[in-house]
């Protein structure tokens, strides 16, 4: 090895000890007959002190710029009293070099690898590897192979296999699109990147292997945000002869041992339960992030008969605050704008010194007033956002609004709160195809009690699914599978799927079913979304060696590219520009 000891191991116990540090520069000072460095790589920071009287090395001291890769040999000693920094480990120690070699220099840098202001997110990507060398990064991608390691050994331990499922596969659209990959082999034909590896991992169950899970890779060609990538990574899990139990208890109990091992956090179980339909009344949206502490009541009963505005028909929705001292005339224009951008009418009750107000007050019964204002216990600077109109368009403003203003009020509290949500639709209408779509995908199996209304009134059936939540973010979904063939077939008819596209698309899956499939249920974990949190991040970018652009482009390698014709002539391709229609449509 070129190196003794890494950079953030030594302390007072090796004082004495010559060793032979390597890494990078990560700051050089020079006061005047002595050079002082501090040495990094990704255990830490070690102080090198270059004295004047060894001329050799305190020549090559003088040539050492930023970012430099060197080899240090020295003696550690003490720092002397009242200099020993306490902020790192290796505060107490320094290493007086006897020898310094310059492994490799480094061009001037286009941002400061420590700096404090932030630097541009296009230009860290750009240098994606001198965004990496940063401490943040560094603990970031740290914590996420710490996380992958408790989750690995978690389900060993349970007797879960890891199997590879395959990258080239065939194209089944789950709702994004797919990445398509020619197959020179087969000209005309194309493999599939998988957005998952569900299928696989049904077979897998059909096989008899009863426990699998893989940390896979998965494509979808979807617009990006900040929580989302063309290509991420999911825990991926599944079990035979389970119930939804089964597999809820294992998540809590993984997700416990996690938080507790990497982040020495104690999480408490089990976690709270809500239907879907719960979570959209009370929250907006099927995530809720439960840090914050109001939730959106329904007023409906209260106001639709009382009050002069709106029509019988509004849904009645209220949002209270018990302090809100800074609001104000302008502010409530503000948010009166943002309810008629979303279709939704918004009005206020305002607890004063004296009395509350509102601009409704004089348009709602004098019982239902004292009954609004006896319902939340108003005192000195409460607030209480009233919302009206259709039910599907209230909801999702509240919802919004409610995170927008958590996050305003500081009303959102320092820590992780789970929750599952159950008893999603198996169905949503897409009112555009005309047709059923599967609220998660089709392999999702109906709750067995109502398989009855899948004739009569599929809007009424519920799922055996379940997501899982954290501070208002899914970071995972999954199913109790449906492990019948004939059931299979009529989810499928049911999709508007004819017989024809079921045996093109899926007609393996389906004689797969046919071989004794027992019953099975499974989840997929967001990977990179829970290291996003758990890092405290905003973005899963932040938690990815070499993420995408918003557009999906890497800025560091220039991908994607142009290919050349050869390459596209071996393929059977011929490139066409698009019409201006499809254009827009994209747009």
């Amino acid at each position: 090895m070129l190196r003794t000891h890494n950079c953030g191991i030594l302390r007072k116990e090796d004082i004495g000890k010559e060793v032979l540090l390597t890494g990078w520069v990560n700051r050089r000072r020079d006061h005047g007959g002595v050079i002082f460095i501090d040495l990094r790589d990704r255990w830490g920071l070690t102080q090198l002190v270059i004295d004047s009287n060894q001329q050799e090395v305190y020549q090559c001291a003088n040539n050492v710029k930023s970012e430099f890769v060197l080899q240090a040999k020295g003696l550690v000693r003490a720092r002397p009293e009242g200099l020993a920094n306490p902020k790192i480990p290796t505060g107490e120690i320094e290493v007086a070099v006897s020898e310094l070699t310059i492994l490799s220099e480094s061009k001037p840098l286009p941002f400061e690898i420590e700096e404090k202001n932030e630097t541009d997110e296009s230009l860290r990507l750009r240098y994606r590897y001198l965004d990496l060398r940063r401490t943040r990064m560094q603990k970031n991608l740290i914590l996420r192979h710490q996380i992958c390691q408790v989750v690995r050994r978690y389900l060993s331990e349970r007797q879960f296999i890891e199997v590879e499922t395959p990258f080239l596969t065939k194209s089944t659209p789950e709702g994004a699109r797919d990445f398509l990959v020619p197959s020179r082999l087969n000209e005309g034909n194309f493999y599939a990147l998988p957005q998952s590896p569900q299928l696989f991992k049904q077979i897998l169950m059909i096989a008899g292997y009863d426990r699998y899970f893989q940390i896979a890779k998965c494509f979808r060609d979807e617009d990006l945000r900040a929580d989302r990538q063309p290509e991420f990574s999911q825990v991926d899990i599944e079990m035979s002869f389970v119930e939804r139990e089964d597999i809820l208890e294992l998540i809590e109990t993984m997700m416990k041992k996690l938080f507790y091992e990497v982040l020495e956090i104690n999480l408490e179980t089990p976690f709270p339960r809500m239907s879907y339909d719960e979570a959209m009344n009370r929250y907006g949206c099927d995530k809720p992030d439960l840090r914050i502490s109001c939730a959106i009541d329904d007023l409906s009963q209260l106001l639709q008969d009382a009050i002069e505005v709106g029509s019988k028909n509004d849904s009645w929705k209220g949002l209270f605050f018990q302090e809100w001292k800074s609001f104000s005339r302008k502010k409530a224009d503000l948010l009166s704008q943002m309810a008629k951008n979303a279709g939704v009418s918004l009005s206020y009750i305002k607890q004063g010194k004296q009395e509350a107000t509102s601009p409704l007050k004089n348009k709602i019964s004098e019982v239902a007033w004292r009954k609004l204002l006896e319902k939340y216990s108003f005192q000195e600077d409460s607030l209480l956002l009233v919302a009206w109109g259709e039910s599907q368009k209230v909801l999702p403003f509240l919802g919004n609004l409610r995170v927008n203003l958590g996050e305003e009020l500081n009303l959102i509290q320092n820590q992780f709160k789970f929750c599952w949500v159950l008893d999603f639709p198996l169905f949503e209408w897409n009112v555009e195809e005309n047709r059923w779509d599967s609220m998660h995908h089709p392999f999702t199996a109906p709750c067995l009690d109502q398989l009855n209304h899948l004739d009569i009134d599929p809007s009424q059936v519920k799922a055996q699914a379940y997501d899982i939540v954290l501070n208002g973010f899914e970071i995972g979904g999954g199913s109790i599978r449906i492990h019948r063939s004939d059931l299979q077939e009529k989810i499928f008819q049911l999709l508007n799927l004819s017989e024809a596209e079921i045996q093109q698309k899926f007609g393996y899956f389906i004689e797969a079913l046919q071989y004794g499939c027992p019953p099975h249920g499974g989840i997929a974990l967001g990977l990179d979304r829970i290291v996003m949190l758990m890092c405290g991040e905003s973005s899963i970018r932040e938690t990815m060696a070499f993420p995408k652009t918003q557009k999906g482009t890497c800025l560091m390698s220039g991908a994607p590219s142009p290919v050349s014709d050869d390459q596209l002539m071996v393929l059977g391709i011929q490139l066409r520009k698009k019409k201006e229609s499809q254009i827009v449509k994209d747009r």
